[in-house]
Parts: structure tokens; C-alpha cells; sequence
């Protein structure tokens, strides 16, 4: 079985990134990376990744943070080549001696082939049935800390963990396990990991490789892994957040026993235990890595958190790194579904870094700035902000585990794909033993359209509404918080079918959870493409068309055909000042 789905242009490891530098025209660069000392050329890399707009965002909600009682864990899988489908991997059971071939996740790379488990999990997306759910953000780190050699990357990890873990406890022990084993043949990674119980934060990088006679006598990998305490919240993005860590409290964090050491031999740290940070030594941030990425961290913590954060700020801008905001802070208000969706549409509204109040917003107010995300005017440079919300998104989801149901219907997989800001999300149960042909993969590509994917019919959508974001992008988020609310309600009574069902036909319970889950998929997929059709009739041509309070179009009185005069609703005065500013007398009226 295959163990990717989807594709990378720019993949995070170093080592294979200066491989292929003559693809992508970071020759000079390349060379300079190779002469410069290690940190160094991390920090510089990490510019580089940076800048490419590889990304990804998690959030993590404990079941005292969540409305319902439910640990949440959300995800974007952000990339410009990133296909977004929704992968199943049915339950199975291996004879004994049953090999797994492991690809790399996004590239499709043969790594090598490690034993298959005598049986596996059913897995929808990143969560399984056990109510399991993992996502990651790729921070790279010291460039280093790679095995060349390595059989299972970050990507194969999380897969295969979902397919043999009950717990997320489990999933940790199988993850290192497995990287200790076989080789870790990714770059540095924060996974997050979840069940009905625990929400567990996760860093990890491989060991500096040791050749001996053309073989890596060194392999495995260093860890940490931090619980989340209950009540609270945490997130990634694209950057290493644990700093020190309690050595002698399992209960709550647990770690590689050489992480410490390992860095001593690799002369990456040389002081006492205490104050040994793991993100300090193996993957070290910069100002411009803060602000593209740990600044998404902040947004989330400034809307969410008990604590003040704008005391924050200055190290989320970038100015101030010494600043740096903790690994989790506690909630003020219990978060729903719909609230963490919503914050995974955040563009930094109404923060000191709001992308809708410069003119780069154009005369739309658009919360989007087209890569690439740095630029120089005048041999100054200067970098635009990354959102949590960004155009390059593949798929996303939030991953809702409820310790009060049974599995059979406690675990929800709120799964969309495309821009987090205009694509509605669409609930599977994690016991479905089917998925949508909307959003299966095989239907269509990055490289080919199809009219039957839920991909391309969001993407279609979410592109015009780029053009007039204040008015197009507006009236989607409307339908889509209508529709949200609406599928969420529907969720409540399917789960008391479910729970009255389990008493007398327990087996017939993952039929109906099936059947739910494709059908809500199918029917938003036709509700997608009608909006599709909707938004290009009212409006075409920069204007809107006039409609009456039933929704339908106004006609001129004469002809059910034609419109009366459309709306011509202009531009923003950001735009209007700056265009004035920029043109002088030349446009002052006659």
C-alpha cells in the first residue's frame, strides 16, 4: 500500500533540497549553503522554505478547551502543487512474514520496505477508528540531522501509525519505534496527535548520520513529546516550539533518551540539562520565519486565550525573539467545531498585521498576498504577511474525538479541500467503510480537471471570489456558515440514531454512519456546483446583479431575460487614495 496521496514542489528536507537545487534555481544559493557553518545554513534554508510558501497550520484543543468535551485537532496541508482528496485505507488483516513497501508522502519516492502488522485500523483522512487523528507542520531544523538512507518518512509515519494505533500514546511509541528502526528519512517535524483522552505536541529530527563503510551505523531519530494540559490549547506552524521540557514526568513528557546527548556529540549544545531547548538546538528561527510562521500561532492564542497576548506581539512581528510566547495557554471561552474552523479561515482580522489595510489588498479588500511572499523595492526588503487561511491549501480538516461515544460513532473527520476561507467542511464518520467519489483520489489532478471533483469545484469558486473578495468572498463564507450549521445540527440527530441503533443492531451501525457520510459529501458537492453557477450569473463583469428578497434576479419588467441596470459597487478608499496618490493630476476630472 502506498503511503502518499498528494504532491510537493519544494520538499522540507535539506540534504535532498541541495540535491535538486538545479530544479528549482537555487544553484548559487546551494553553493553558499554548503560553505557556510551549521546553523548558519539552517536558518538561511529555513528563509528559503519560507518564502516558498510551504506550509502547513495546526491546532490543538483539549477536551476541557471544547465545547462538547471532544480533543480537537486541526490541520491544513498547505502546498501550490498539493491535490487535495480524501484518502481511506479499509481495515485488513497480513499473513505472517507480509511486507509493506513505504513510499514518501507528496513525492512518491520508493524509500524500502519494513514488516506489515497482522492486522491494521479502518482510516479516514488522518484519523482512524479508534478516534485517533494526526497532523503535522515541516520546520526543517539543522540540516544535519538527516539520514540519506533512511526507509520511513515523516509522511508514511502518520499513516501507518493511524493503521496500528489505539491510543495516541500508541501512535508516539509506533512513530519513534519505527524511525529508530528503519531510519527517519525526514527533515524536522511537530505532529500533532490526539484521541478520546490525550492531545499530545510531538518534535522530532533524525540524528546526524554515521557512515561507515557506505552505511548509517547512526540511525534513528531525537524527540520530544509534550501532553497538552486539559483545559488548554496549543498550535504549530512550520516552526519548533518546544523549548525545555520536564526529564523525569512521563505522565505528561516523554522523549528520545540520547536527545540531549546527540546534541552534545553533533556540537550542537554544550550546557546543563535544565536548560537544554529542543527547538533552540535543532531548529532554530529567525525574525522572518516568526513572522511567516510562528505569528499564525499568535493570531490563534490572541483570539482564544485567557492570557493577554498582545505582550506578544513584538515576537510575533519578528522584532523580538527573546520574547517568546509558551508552548500552550489556557482557553477563555470553551471552542466549538465551528470555532476552530473558523480560526483555520483566520487572516489576522483586527491584529496589527490585518492583510485587508494596505494596498496590497487591492481595491477589494483581499486577505491574500500571491507568492512569491518577499520583495525588495529600492535594495530594501520586505516580506508580506502568511496567514493561517492561504490560497495554496490542498485539504484541511478538524479532527473532533469525543470521549463520551463509543468509537463506532464517537469519532467526527470535518474534511474540506482547498482555501480554508472558501470551502465548506463535510463530516465522515471515522467508521465509514466508504468515501465520496467527489473527493476520492483518481478523480482529477493538479495536472487535469475534472468536473466531478469537489477539488475543482471549490477551486473555481475560490478564485473568483480573489477577484471581488469584499463582496464574492463574503457571500461565500455566508453560505458557507449556513451550510455548516446546518450539516452540524444534522450530525447531533444521526448521532442519536446511531447510539439507539447500537443497543439493538450494532452491526448495521457503520452502515449508517457510511451512508451519511457519502450521501452529506455527494449533496454538498451539488450545492457547490450550483453556488458556482450562482456567483458567475450575479457577478459577471466586476458588477452585481439586482435580486429580490426571495434571492431570485431582478428582470427589467419587460423580459424575464433581461436584468435591470446591475450594481456598481466600486472600490475600497485604501485603493481609491492610492491610485489618486500614484497617478496624480493625470486622472483629476476635466
Amino acid at each position: 500500500m502506498h503511503f502518499f496521496q498528494f504532491s510537493k514542489i519544494f520538499w522540507i528536507d535539506f540534504p535532498k533540497n541541495m540535491r535538486v537545487a538545479n530544479r528549482y534555481g537555487f544553484v548559487i544559493l546551494a553553493q553558499i549553503f554548503l560553505n557556510m557553518k551549521r546553523i548558519t545554513a539552517t536558518l538561511l534554508f529555513t528563509a528559503i522554505f519560507f518564502y516558498t510558501g510551504m506550509a502547513c497550520t495546526n491546532l490543538l484543543i483539549t477536551s476541557g478547551a471544547s465545547a462538547n468535551g471532544s480533543n480537537m485537532v486541526s490541520y491544513s496541508a498547505d502546498s501550490h502543487t498539493r491535490y487535495g482528496v480524501l484518502v481511506h485505507y479499509p481495515a485488513a488483516k497480513y499473513p505472517k512474514g507480509a511486507m509493506l513497501d513505504v513510499f514518501e508522502w507528496g513525492k512518491e519516492r520508493y524509500l524500502g520496505k519494513i514488516p506489515q502488522a497482522s492486522h491494521t485500523y479502518n482510516v479516514v483522512g488522518n484519523m482512524n477508528e479508534h478516534q485517533v487523528v494526526i497532523g503535522e507542520s515541516t520546520w526543517g531544523g539543522v540540516e544535519t540531522q538527516f539520514d540519506p538512507q533512511g526507509i520511513v518518512d515523516y509522511g508514511s509515519l502518520m499513516y501507518i501509525a493511524l493503521q496500528r494505533a489505539k491510543t495516541a500514546r500508541e501512535a508516539i511509541n509506533v512513530i519513534t519505534t519505527l524511525a529508530n528502526e528503519y531510519g527517519y528519512a525526514s527533515s524536522g517535524e511537530s505532529i500533532s496527535i490526539a484521541d478520546k483522552k490525550e492531545v499530545w505536541f510531538l518534535e522530532i529530527i533524525g540524528k546526524a548520520p554515521k557512515m561507515v563503510n557506505g552505511k548509517n551505523v547512526n540511525k534513528g531519530a531525537v524527540w520530544v513529546a509534550i501532553r497538552i494540559p486539559d483545559g488548554y490549547i496549543s498550535a504549530h506552524a512550520n516552526q519548533a516550539r518546544i523549548t525545555t521540557f520536564p526529564k523525569n514526568d512521563p505522565e505528561n513528557c516523554i522523549y528520545a533518551p540520547d536527545v540531549i546527548s546527540h546534541a552534545r556529540e553533533q556540537g550542537l549544545y554544550s550546557g546543563d540539562d535544565d536548560s537544554f531547548s529542543f527547538s533552540d538546538t535543532y531548529g532554530p528561527a529567525d525574525g522572518a520565519t516568526v513572522r511567516g510562521c510562528d505569528a499564525r500561532v499568535w493570531s490563534f492564542f490572541n483570539k482564544h486565550s485567557s492570557e493577554d497576548m498582545s505582550k506578544y506581539l513584538d515576537y510575533a512581528l519578528g522584532h523580538n525573539l527573546r520574547n517568546r510566547m509558551p508552548l500552550y495557554v489556557k482557553a477563555k471561552a470553551k471552542l466549538s467545531v465551528k470555532d476552530v474552523a473558523d480560526m483555520m479561515r483566520d487572516h489576522y482580522e483586527g491584529t496589527a498585521m490585518d492583510m485587508t489595510l494596505d494596498i496590497g489588498a487591492g481595491g477589494n479588500s483581499l486577505p491574500y498576498r500571491w507568492r512569491p511572499m518577499g520583495f525588495d523595492v529600492d535594495g530594501e526588503k520586505y516580506i508580506n504577511e502568511r496567514a493561517i487561511a492561504t490560497q495554496q491549501t490542498g485539504f484541511w480538516f478538524v479532527g473532533e474525538s469525543r470521549p463520551n461515544i463509543p468509537n463506532e460513532i464517537g469519532g467526527i473527520f470535518w474534511f474540506a479541500v482547498d482555501d480554508a476561507a472558501t470551502s465548506p467542511l463535510t463530516p465522515i464518520y471515522t467508521s465509514s467503510k466508504a468515501i465520496s467519489q467527489n473527493y476520492a483520489l483518481g478523480n482529477g489532478s493538479m495536472l487535469e480537471y475534472s468536473p466531478t471533483s469537489m477539488f475543482w469545484i471549490t477551486n473555481r469558486i475560490a478564485q473568483f471570489a480573489y477577484l471581488r473578495y469584499n463582496h464574492i468572498g463574503a457571500e461565500v463564507r455566508s453560505v458557507i456558515d449556513t451550510h455548516e450549521k446546518e450539516i452540524m445540527a444534522r450530525v447531533a440527530d444521526i448521532d442519536k440514531n446511531a447510539v439507539e441503533m447500537l443497543k439493538s443492531n450494532p452491526e448495521k451501525v457503520s452502515d449508517l454512519t457510511t451512508e451519511f457520510s457519502v450521501k452529506s459529501a455527494n449533496e454538498l458537492f451539488r450545492k457547490w456546483k450550483k453556488l458556482d453557477e450562482y456567483l458567475l450569473v450575479k457577478y459577471i463583469d466586476g458588477n452585481t446583479k439586482k435580486q429580490n428578497q426571495d434571492g431570485t434576479f431582478k428582470n427589467n419588467g419587460h423580459s424575464d431575460k433581461i436584468p435591470p441596470t446591475p450594481d456598481f459597487p466600486g472600490y475600497t478608499e485604501i485603493w481609491k487614495r492610492a491610485v489618486k496618490n500614484s497617478a496624480g493630476d493625470r486622472l483629476r476630472t476635466p
